[in-house]
């Protein structure tokens, strides 16, 4: 199923399945009507726009029924983690308009007790020190039909398995050498459960405990005991975790008693957006293999490519508001992400003139040493933004495309002898077209009438064509960088066997033009949004430099993808 903007202009407010189970919770004063949730990202890439799905559903929760909100790095893999994504996560997060709780807490705050716990289920007989290889292991695990064999070393003696594992700590063994595995249930029909992996010797430098470690525990073990060592009382997952649960559940069950204080695990739907790859191994593989110029590029679905594009963290958090939190899996059309951005534009975003295709124009009853500006509003729908002065003299540039010389009967631009509107301006006629010796429309002729000085007909006529423009004279030539879908599939990951979700990259994701925007521009600062009227939402990007600034776009005016695709 897809869900488009059509069918979500409407934010809904009933309770989703989550809130349901928390007010009931509060009203039977469950862990006593103390809410603290937590956003728990691996720091081994960027956040992603279902990561955000992920921010604002946990902060939103605190923040709703007066908890707070953690941020917790997963940091329990030395070997893809770094501190750049650590300060990119808490970036994204603030953009977003979140703070979490105290300090940002880590997995690898607890790796003292976790091998404590990982020592009592040894003493306890349920855990044992494993020297099987990945292939055996997958022998014996058997199959979601048939019960798994035991390792060799299931039944190794406690003090043995206590030595071993003290040995593993203090690098005794080459990694591979051993693990430590839990004693479940080998019969179990969730393959969760046929003794799992707790921890693995790795032997790499962490980027907070140094070398303190040289073995780390598996993301199934340390993220229910980190819930609990924090005080979590709702866990939110993805639906991918649902068959992790037994295994939650079932670490709590060996420390904590009956009826005392345990967080609990709740899965929601992951966000599943056309057009757009979630892996972070796929994303990275953009970056590494250069089909991107980074994490924040702007064709990216990540935060900070979202960020650069232009996309504000209201329009976001608005998205997230209108997609819901569901039981199962959908897809999302990124046109409803789209519309949320161009609608919060739509509000804050100051209205300039720039010409993405310039032809001249030169108004033949114009002085030719005449020069005035003409005042023009910053935004009709905020009339705080005040308004502003556009110069005007005898050489403008208008769109190429608002110019046809053979024009259609309903076509209501600029063609021979046809008169339109300019904005803000005045009325013009056609007289005569200019080319070249390729039979080039160079420039056209116009006169204008002084008396319609504003755009206001003196004398009731009616004039169907407004379009934009910017005085030739005066203006600002600026690299204009036009993004589109980085996806020519809906589902680009679904590919049939032999092939890569990189061959449905879309070739056409980025044109870079050089345009003219209205001189006033030149001191715009990254990040700065304009809508530049009848064309589209565009963005100062962070390449700007005084002799050449740089406009992202951000969003069309319309959602124009689905005539190109074919829908």
């Amino acid at each position: 199923m897809t869900i488009n903007a059509e069918e979500n202009s409407v934010e809904k407010k009933s309770l989703n399945f989550i809130e349901q189970i928390i007010e009931e919770e509060i009203k039977n004063g469950k862990n006593g009507g103390r809410i603290l949730t937590r956003f728990p990202p691996e720091p081994n890439g960027y956040l992603h726009i279902g990561h955000a799905k992920s921010i604002c559903l946990n902060f939103g929760l605190g923040i709703k029924y007066g908890g707070k909100t953690n941020l917790r790095f997963d940091d329990t893999n030395p070997v893809k983690e770094d501190t750049e994504y650590v300060d990119s996560i808490m970036e994204d997060v603030k953009w977003l308009g979140f703070e979490w709780e105290s300090e940002p807490k880590y997995a690898s705050d607890y790796f003292d007790k976790l091998y404590e716990f990982a020592v009592l289920l040894i003493k306890k007989g349920k855990a044992y020190v494993c020297e099987q290889s990945p292939e055996q292991m997958a022998e014996y695990k058997g199959t979601p039909t048939q019960a798994g064999k035991p390792s060799p070393w299931r039944e190794r003696p406690v003090e043995e398995n206590l030595r071993l594992f003290e040995g593993m700590k203090n690098g005794e063994f080459e990694e591979g050498k051993y693990m430590l595995r839990a004693k479940i249930d080998l019969a179990s029909p969730n393959m969760h459960m046929r003794d799992p992996i707790l921890y693995r010797i790795k032997k790499a430098t962490h980027h907070r405990t140094g070398d303190k470690w040289c073995i780390y525990p598996m993301y199934d073990f340390a993220h229910g005991q980190s819930d609990y060592y924090e005080g979590i009382t709702h866990s939110i997952c993805t639906l991918e975790f649902e068959v992790h649960r037994p295994l939650y559940d079932w670490f709590l069950d060996q420390f904590v008693e009956p009826g005392a204080y345990r967080p609990r695990q709740i899965e929601f739907a992951r966000l599943n957006l056309s057009y757009t790859v979630m892996s972070k191994r796929k994303l990275l593989r953009l970056v590494q293999e250069g089909f991107v110029t980074g994490w924040d590029d702007p064709r990216m679905p990540t935060i900070s490519g979202y960020r650069r594009r232009g996309y504000t963290p209201e329009s976001i958090r608005n998205f997230a508001e209108r997609i819901g939190i569901a039981k199962r899996d959908n897809l999302i059309d990124v046109s409803l992400l789209e519309f949320s951005v161009r609608e919060d534009l739509n509000k804050k975003a100051a209205r300039v003139m720039g010409v993405i295709n310039p032809l001249k124009v030169i108004i033949t009853n114009y002085s030719d040493d005449s020069k005035e500006y003409l005042e023009a509003v910053n935004n009709p729908e905020d009339e705080s933004m005040g308004t502003r002065k556009v110069s005007f003299s005898k050489e403008l540039f208008i769109e190429r495309d608002d110019f046809m010389e053979d024009a259609p009967k309903k076509f209501f631009r600029l063609s021979p002898g046809t008169e339109v509107r300019l904005r803000y301006a005045y009325f013009i006629t056609c007289t005569n077209v200019v080319k070249d010796e390729n039979g080039e429309i160079i420039e056209i002729h116009c006169t204008y009438d002084p008396a319609s000085k504003g755009g206001v007909s003196p004398d009731g006529r009616k004039v169907k064509g407004t379009i934009h423009w910017v005085d030739a004279k005066n203006n600002l030539d600026a690299e204009v960088r036009l993004y589109d879908r980085l996806f020519l599939s809906e589902e680009p990951d679904d590919v049939v066997e032999g092939h890569d979700f990189t061959e449905n990259l879309n070739p056409e994701s980025l044109k870079i033009i050089r345009a003219k925007v209205e001189s006033f521009l030149i001191n715009a600062e990254a990040g700065q949004q304009f809508q530049f009227e009848r064309i589209g939402y565009f963005c100062v990007d962070k390449d700007s430099k005084p002799d050449n600034i740089v406009f992202n776009r951000t969003v069309g005016l319309k959602d124009s993808w689905a005539k190109i695709s074919g829908k």
